[in-house]
């Protein structure tokens, strides 16, 4: 049994492979951009279904990363080679009512319904938000510097990847969930102001909050991403303010332990958030 692990440089990628090979799987590492000195690697880029046949070859399983552009004809290649099962990483907010036009979920939505209506078995892993978002806060607080925050009491659901790789781990190597729609949270609900209160415990001093309007945040951000994702952000974020995230119980459920906190997230990414020198 071969398992295809697409976006090989993925976070969720590597801790899959890391835990296939442990397991003594036949794992075939794709990326886009295959590093050079990596000859176990295959070229798959989800944006050129060219390149899809070749890395398909002698597969039976495939981890798929969430990619609308030719979904379609992914999932046609993968039978055609023999693939019974797909595993593809999606995302929780294709739950929320508007994802059909929402940019943080139609990508999601849309590679979803592609690859549900084609020929092989797949299913869909839908994680909330990742503990390793918080690294959008390091360069901040490296500088010592107070974290802009729209609304720090906007509740969220961070996962660990670790966790989304060991639930694909069992998903790929059980043929019980084969077909099924997993939501994964993590094992809390937690507010950014709470992360950045465990962040400062774990760096031994304080980190600040700066309260900043939504309109300030989208223009602070305005670089790197287009307004519509902002939006979309702020729109949920707001939301969620004093609103727990409804947790799951499907880490535990599939992995047999209980998913990592954000606590030890944070404790094993503390250099993240440290000043060189």
């Amino acid at each position: 049994m071969t398992i295809l692990v697409t976006g090989a440089r993925g976070a969720v990628a590597r801790h899959l492979i890391a835990l296939l090979r442990e397991r003594g799987a036949e794992v075939r590492e794709a990326s886009a951009a295959p590093a050079p000195g990596l000859p176990d690697r295959v070229v798959c880029d989800l944006d050129d279904p060219a390149t899809f046949a070749p890395a398909l070859k002698g597969a039976t399983s495939v981890f798929l990363y969430a990619n609308a552009a030719h979904a379609d004809a992914f999932a046609r290649e993968a039978a055609e080679a023999g693939v019974e099962h797909i595993v593809l990483l999606s995302s929780a907010s294709v739950l929320h009512p508007d994802a059909a036009t929402n940019p943080l979920a139609a990508s999601h939505l849309n590679a979803e319904r592609a690859l549900v209506a084609g020929p092989v078995r797949t299913t869909l892993l839908r994680p909330g938000s990742f503990s390793s978002n918080a690294l959008a806060w390091s360069w901040a607080i490296k500088a010592g510097e107070p974290v802009a925050l729209p609304y720090p009491d906007a509740h969220n659901d961070p996962i660990h990847t670790a966790d989304v790789a060991a639930v694909a781990l069992a998903v790929l190597t059980s043929g019980g969930e084969h077909g099924e729609a997993h939501t994964l949270t993590g094992p809390r609900s937690v507010t950014f102001a709470e992360q950045l209160g465990v962040l400062a415990g774990v760096l031994g001093r304080p980190v600040e909050i700066r309260r900043v309007s939504p309109e300030q945040w989208k223009e602070d951000m305005s670089a790197y991403m287009n307004a519509g994702f902002a939006d979309a952000l702020l729109d949920y974020w707001c939301s969620t303010v004093g609103k727990p995230v409804e947790i799951t119980d499907t880490v535990e459920r599939l992995t047999g332990r209980p998913g990592r906190d954000f606590a030890t997230w944070a404790r094993e990414h503390v250099a993240d958030f440290t000043a060189a020198g």
